[in-house]
């Protein structure tokens, strides 16, 4: 018969924190662990040191075993469930015990105890509003109220690059469309001039103080995506965004999982078209936030500085110079210097970066592969990859950490191995002793 979950106090649970082989197990929405408050919890966030695992990603039972241990949640060691509810804790616990996990606590006191006292430890992601849910923005579109919003205009994009039809396959009502085109030049595939920026931001109704929501979509093997099995159009979407905050817009969201999550959630997608109401005046100078990008005489600095890193956002086979990783790019290998900061399987996937239901992996996670790296807060960091986008995402989660002093390297292996008095190094690196 399977041992039954020993149920704990919030002294016992305060004992247990920064034990060695004791798990916290979250098990709410991504957002309410990332900072949301769903149940009007006195404080949003999770128990510090807490480990993110949605009850709803159970419904992947296939890769349930997968997934935890991809987050070290391993039957050998102790895990205690907290959550909103006590019978989806309950549910989780028996199918924990039902895997081969025998040492199972949970706690029924989150909302009551831990997250309404301020002596017990908790933290949230620094940006977390930045990063929406579905409910969030269904909210905001309804004009119900909702505290996080600071009653501006509101922009929502549907992100994709050169493909309307995308759009028009189904969009989040009210969105308008937005080929990540008009922010980045296909010639280069750096952001556009602050001329040619301000111009087609206008166009798209957006000043400095609108609120952008952008978004897109996790595309099939079938259908008619420019990058077949991609992220392209939520990668686009977060290309933009970080191109949109160089320029000047103060209040720049994405939509955790993008289109998928909208859907996932139960809303409906509209195919009638939106049109911006066009600006005139983007009210600051673009760009206001130039130090997000480097170009390459930035970057050599960068390489040579002992408090930066230029960190390499692409597939080892891209880093090592087997592949070039695109079919308009010729020359193989890497920016001798650069740190590997592995985005996944190839040039137009983010994986790494990444949960099973394209929501963004738990920063966390993030934080601690790239400290094994090099990559910590302290240093001047410029991301990059190809020619922007994934070096793009990799800022985006940076900043959501709220890490200081971060950049992209617009140009990326694109610009850098086009000039061939630029030094290319292949292989594996040789680790320095």
């Amino acid at each position: 018969m399977s041992k039954l979950p020993n149920e704990i106090t919030t002294d016992q649970l305060q004992n247990l924190l920064n034990k060695p082989n004791e798990i916290i197990l979250d098990i709410r929405p991504v957002e309410a662990y990332n900072g949301w408050s769903l149940q009007q919890e006195t404080r949003g966030g999770h128990i510090k040191g807490a480990k993110s695992f949605p009850f709803a990603w159970t419904h992947f039972i296939f890769e349930m075993h997968e997934l935890l241990e991809a987050k070290k949640i391993l039957p050998q060691r102790s895990i205690t469930i907290y959550g909103y509810e006590e019978s989806v804790i309950n549910k989780m616990a028996k199918l924990l015990i039902k895997n081969g996990y025998e040492h199972i606590n949970v706690y029924y006191h989150f909302i009551d105890e831990w997250s309404s006292n301020d002596e017990l430890p908790m933290e949230h992601l620094y940006h977390f509003k930045k990063l929406v849910f579905p409910q969030w923005l269904y909210s905001l579109m309804m004009v119900t109220r909702d505290h996080s919003y600071t009653g501006k205009k509101v922009v929502i994009c549907h992100a994709h690059y050169q493909n309307p039809k995308d759009y028009a396959e189904g969009h989040i009502p009210g969105a308008i469309p937005l080929d990540t085109n008009l922010l980045e030049s296909q010639e280069t595939w750096n952001r556009r001039t602050p001329e040619e920026l301000k111009a087609n931001l206008l166009e798209l109704g957006i000043t400095s103080n609108t609120t952008v929501v952008l978004y897109g979509r996790f595309s099939h093997p079938n259908n008619d995506d420019p990058f077949p099995g991609s992220s392209a159009g939520h990668l686009g979407a977060i290309r933009c965004a970080f191109i949109m905050l160089y320029a000047g817009v103060k209040d720049v969201r994405v939509l955790n999982g993008g289109i998928s999550s909208w859907k996932n959630a139960g809303f409906e997608v509209s195919h009638k078209p939106c049109h911006p109401i066009v600006e005139t005046d983007f009210g600051v100078t673009i760009p206001a936030c130039p130090h997000l990008v480097v170009d390459v005489p930035e970057a050599k600095k960068l390489l040579a500085a002992q408090d930066a890193e230029l960190v390499s956002i692409r597939s080892w086979s891209e880093f090592i110079g087997d592949v070039s990783g695109y079919n308009y790019i010729t020359k193989k290998g890497r920016i001798p210097g650069a740190v590997f900061g592995n985005c996944g399987s190839d040039a137009y996937h983010m994986e790494n970066y990444r949960n099973l239901d394209h929501t963004t992996r738990e920063y966390h996670e993030i934080a601690e592969i790239w400290r094994q790296a090099g990559i910590t807060p302290n240093k001047h960091l410029a991301f990059y990859c190809g020619t922007g986008w994934r070096g793009s995402e990799a800022f985006f989660n940076a900043w959501l950490m709220g890490w200081p002093n971060i950049s992209v390297f617009d140009g990326g292996w694109y610009e850098w191995s086009n000039d061939p008095s630029n030094p290319v190094e292949t292989g594996e690196p040789i680790e320095v002793i």
